[in-house]
């Protein structure tokens, strides 16, 4: 039924602002804007609606809507993040590019079976790049992982904790 991700889609603060970090940082192109100016409702509003597009077609896209308040607020790593599939090589890179261009980079972190490197948005998002690691398939393959059983002992746990 699901044959895959078209786009997510988050706030920004100012859609050009998340343009160059998005198209001209990342690389990932922009595909299309729409702008809205009525909702569905009825009611008149002005939103920008972006979308960039990663290889397999799929997009991240972002709202700019001036007229709406949003509170844009500092997240802890695991909150809220947006991890994207890169090359090893490509990962080295972007942490070259990353610190020459001053940014805050954060990794190169050994997940084992990737690596990956963080940067933050101009929105405050957290942007992980990962590299699959040669060799480590079968740590995403459910028959081989185990990772219902991990989950029931994290549940356990969890619920032992709080008696």
């Amino acid at each position: 039924m699901i044959k895959g991700l078209h786009h997510n889609a988050y706030r920004c603060r100012d859609s050009e602002e998340t343009r160059r970090f998005y198209e001209e940082f990342l690389g990932l192109p922009l595909v299309h804007t729409l702008n809205i100016e009525e909702t569905k409702t009825g009611r008149d509003t002005s939103v920008l609606h972006t979308f960039y597009q990663l290889d397999d077609g799929s997009c991240l896209a972002f709202f700019e809507a001036p007229d709406r308040p949003f509170e844009f607020k500092d997240q802890h790593d695991f909150d809220l993040h947006i991890a994207l599939e890169v090359s090893a090589d490509a990962l080295e890179t972007m942490l070259a590019k990353g610190k020459a261009e001053g940014r805050e980079v954060r990794g190169v972190s050994d997940h084992r079976f990737i690596r990956s490197i963080y940067f933050r948005d101009p929105n405050g998002y957290v942007i992980e790049l990962a590299a699959k690691v040669p060799g480590r398939e079968s740590d995403m393959d459910p028959t081989k992982n185990h990772a219902r059983d991990i989950l029931r002992r994290w549940q356990a746990a969890k619920g032992a904790g709080a008696a």
